[in-house]
């Protein structure tokens, strides 16, 4: 299998999207956003609102409206209203963000 064909396997893309949010790490701002793709490294989402002056380095990705399900996330690009968002991984001493 060449990474091209593993790079097509490894993620998994929603029609529809899913509706998600995102929220800082510290609660001051959240956005609605809709999941458009997800793979076990990261997501890709996009913003119903503006992002300007935001501070995406790290948040959260809500995956349930009660938030008892969430992964912390890294900002790995933007693209207008898209971004890319990099799973954080705990090390083995810490805890483990699950879905």
């Amino acid at each position: 299998m060449t990474g091209t064909d593993r790079h097509k396997h490894d993620h998994v893309e929603f029609e529809r999207g899913i509706d998600v949010r995102v929220m800082a790490i510290d609660g001051t701002w959240h956005r609605d956003c809709t999941m458009r793709e997800v793979a076990d490294s990261g997501a890709r989402l996009i913003i119903q609102d503006s992002i300007q002056g935001l501070n995406l380095n790290e948040f959260f990705l809500l995956l349930s409206s009660t938030g008892c399900a969430y992964r912390r996330c890294e900002l790995a690009w933007v693209n207008g209203h898209e971004i890319g968002a990099n799973f954080v991984r705990r090390s083995a001493k810490g805890a483990q963000f699950s879905l």
